[in-house]
């Protein structure tokens, strides 16, 4: 890891009697949920040709291993009120880089467009006239279902599939459309909602979903130390306090879960032959 304020990654020229370099490219690559066997390859290929790489508090020490070992590691990752750097200064840091000449690949955790502040860094890049692309990674939901034995829709369970975050918002509140979360025959995939579970299923069900609804808390998907916590939306905040459930977690909801102690049960089985 390297400090921001290091000259060797400011790039460019210093003498400002030479022309200004060519504003480099920004490749935004979404790392998937964490297993690297995960990443697609063209993620993997961009960051084995990295000289220079942000990467985000979600992205496994694993996924690192493809980058060069001369590449510049830089670390930028934003935990539940501990951020490296606020996102405007991640964004500015960026765009000083690629103005100065130097590439820089941009590493998120599951898909960078998925509550990952993505679509904020790309809208900035464009207005700052900055050249960016956007690798797409395996999301943490799919990542998480597939992994657990949770499809996240059935024909005869799930008609519609909702993601969203469960970070609390203005006045405290978490600002979401309970009504509409609260619709029977739906997925509900929730980001960063562990803190806040109890809070979350108190509306769900205040707002009309049936409190035996199957829930489920999944801890650290597709990594080592994988967890999964089932239950229903009443019980579900009870179970996750007595298994000591920690982020990074996501929280699923709806018939699909009821499916997952058979299809994680054969998928055991399979594993043994």
């Amino acid at each position: 890891m390297y400090l921001l304020d290091e000259p060797h990654l400011a790039g460019g020229c210093t003498d400002s009697h030479l022309p200004a370099p060519r504003c480099a490219r920004v490749t935004l690559v979404g790392a998937g949920p964490g297993d690297p066997d995960l990443l697609t390859v063209r993620a993997m290929k961009v960051l084995q040709g990295a000289s220079l790489v942000l990467y985000d508090h979600l992205v496994s020490k694993d996924v690192l291993k493809y980058v060069p070992g001369h590449a510049d590691l830089i670390y930028v990752g934003k935990e539940s009120y501990r951020h490296t750097l606020p996102q405007d200064e991640i964004i500015e840091l960026m765009v000083r880089l690629a103005r100065g000449g130097r590439a820089v690949v941009r590493l998120k955790g599951g898909d960078g467009y998925i509550f990952g502040r993505g679509g904020e860094e790309a809208l900035a890049l464009a207005r700052a006239g900055v050249p960016f692309d956007v690798v797409p990674g395996l999301s943490a939901a799919q990542g998480a279902g597939a992994s657990v034995g949770i499809p996240l829709t059935h024909r005869d369970h799930s008609q519609a599939l909702v993601f969203v975050t469960g970070h609390r918002q203005r006045d405290d509140e978490i600002d979401l459309d309970w009504t509409m979360l609260a619709r029977p025959r739906q997925t509900v995939v929730i980001y960063m909602g562990v803190a806040n579970l109890k809070r979350i299923c108190e509306r769900l069900i205040a707002h009309g979903l049936a409190p035996d609804t199957p829930a489920a808390v999944i801890e650290r998907a597709t990594l080592p130390g994988e967890r999964c916590v089932t239950g229903s939306v009443r019980t579900l905040p009870s179970l996750a306090i007595v298994h000591d459930v920690k982020p990074p977690a996501l929280v699923v909801i709806g018939e699909v879960v009821g499916l997952q102690p058979e299809l994680a049960a054969a998928a055991a089985r399979s594993a043994e032959r």
